[in-house]
């Protein structure tokens, strides 16, 4: 290594080695790499030590043997902490704009989820129930689905790709197990947990956390951001986990880290957002508030049907052997009020933000994730299209997003009493007749009538009208 960068930086004869690993991995063969970027301490060590060995690479043997890209990637779940996402937009601009000065192949994509399957299109949207140890429908859909994807584009595009990560052994024994179980016996590369053609590589895996802060904090990273200022983020907290590229739905929840998402319900306590709080962040204190509530409202039986959303009744057994009715999702109730709470604690913060001379981005819901939920609770019945209605009260100014609702008429009030009245005197539940009309009202048109006798029939047996067969049914199990 005599000659080159790396003999400047007064690196520990750990460090070194890697960077000669880093190199060696590179130059082996032509699979592109795909990193896991999080903004946290082990990733930022990752892309770093890769940064400087393929920069002391380049200096020895010539930027011709920089042949294949190095893509860092990281996931934006859209509700990450709004100081965070600000921390990994910035650093993930100056990683890309450093390696085209450098003339280095480093590129940053920054991974969403569909626009389908976000958070709040799914909770205030369907009405998902809010995520817990046992239902954790968000780290899916949230965090690795949308980087599997962007593997999978470079599978497609060159066969096989290697997906290096910031794990270590000493995280946590599971942590440890997990990346014993994958490792193949004599070999750098480990098996990916559930994409063929992908292998992983881990440069740190048997880092200490003193070596990764030491590594840190010795040089700052050449990207041109402080290491400082990532150490500032970690200091105020009990908590100095993060959350990593998530590749198994099974990885711990990130709730308790400063890297997780802020409306996090898997934990008890959000440790996280109080933290920042209480370093002098008041502008998180209403974000903090309505994450309280909601998990609040997940055990309120007033705020969730008595359906699944098939439409079918279940029962659980508690401890003692006593059955009750479970709990489907949120119903319109609750969707609508977790909506203006939401858009409350939006407007709060951001004076909040703007008292304190922040900049901080304070845009808790994306315009088309309005439109989706909008879009869901007609669907689902509510034919006064309260969306636009709740969106200009609580933000004062017009909801003017265009939606193919309002090219079509809906049930006026005067009809909804109407239907609904009859209902009640033919014993029928009108979410069913609800149900019925928006089908038909979807299926609008001669030409778009395909599909829609499946669509009736697949409704017509959903449980809805039979919960006296099934409390039968239960009573003789």
């Amino acid at each position: 290594m005599s000659n080159g960068l790396i003999d400047k930086l007064g690196l520990s004869k750990l460090q070194e080695s890697r960077y000669e690993e880093i190199q060696k991995v590179y130059l082996n063969d032509n699979r592109p790499w795909v990193v896991g970027y999080s903004g946290g301490k082990d990733s930022t060590s990752v892309v770093q030590l890769i940064f400087y060995a393929l920069m002391d690479l380049a200096k020895k043997q010539g930027y011709d043997k920089l042949k294949k890209p190095v893509h860092i990637v990281s996931s934006d779940t859209l509700i990450e902490n709004p100081l965070i996402i600000d921390y990994i937009e910035k650093n993930m601009k100056a990683i890309e704009k450093k390696g085209q000065e450098l003339g280095l192949p480093i590129y940053s994509h920054i991974a969403q989820p569909k626009r389908s399957d976000t958070f709040w299109s799914l909770l205030i949207g369907k009405g998902y129930p809010s995520p817990r140890q046992k239902f954790r429908w968000c780290t899916s859909r949230l965090k690795i689905d949308p980087i599997d994807v962007f593997i999978k584009q470079q599978i497609d595009s060159h066969g096989e790709v290697i997906v290096v990560l910031g794990v270590r052994s000493q995280e946590s024994q599971s942590r440890a197990n997990s990346i014993k179980s994958h490792t193949i016996e004599g070999r750098i590369l480990k098996k990916h947990t559930s994409t063929s053609n992908a292998f992983v590589y881990a440069p740190i895996e048997d880092f200490s956390l003193d070596d990764v802060w030491g590594y840190l904090l010795q040089r700052d990273n050449p990207w041109g951001c402080k290491n400082q200022e990532l150490f500032n983020l970690y200091a105020d907290s009990k908590d100095s986990s993060e959350c990593p590229l998530q590749t198994t739905e099974n990885a711990p929840s990130c709730g308790n880290s400063r890297f997780g998402c802020w409306v996090c319900t898997v934990v008890k306590e959000d440790k996280s957002l109080t933290g920042f709080i209480k370093s002098g962040n008041k502008e998180l204190k209403p974000l903090l508030e309505f994450r309280n509530r909601v998990v609040q409202m997940r055990d309120n039986i007033d705020y969730r049907m008595q359906r699944r959303m098939n439409g079918s009744i279940y029962y659980l057994t508690n401890e003692s052997g006593e059955k009750r009715k479970g709990l489907g999702p949120f119903n319109l109730k609750a969707r609508k009020e977790m909506l203006k709470l939401l858009l409350e604690t939006q407007v709060k913060a951001k004076k909040i933000a703007n008292k304190l001379g922040k900049n901080t981005n304070l845009e808790l819901i994306k315009p088309y994730e309005l439109e989706n939920i909008r879009s869901h609770w007609i669907d689902n019945g509510d034919w006064e299209d309260s969306l636009p209605k709740i969106y200009e009260e609580v933000m004062k100014k017009e909801y003017n997003h265009s939606s193919q609702y309002e090219e079509r008429t809906l049930m006026q009030i005067d009809d909804l009493k109407r239907l609904s009245n009859i209902c009640s005197q033919e014993d029928i539940d009108p979410e069913i007749i609800k149900k019925l009309i928006s089908i038909e009202n979807n299926y609008y048109g001669l030409k778009a009538r395909n599909g829609i006798l499946k669509k009736i029939d697949t409704t017509l047996k959903q449980d809805w009208v039979h919960e006296e067969v099934v409390e039968y049914m239960e009573q003789y199990k």
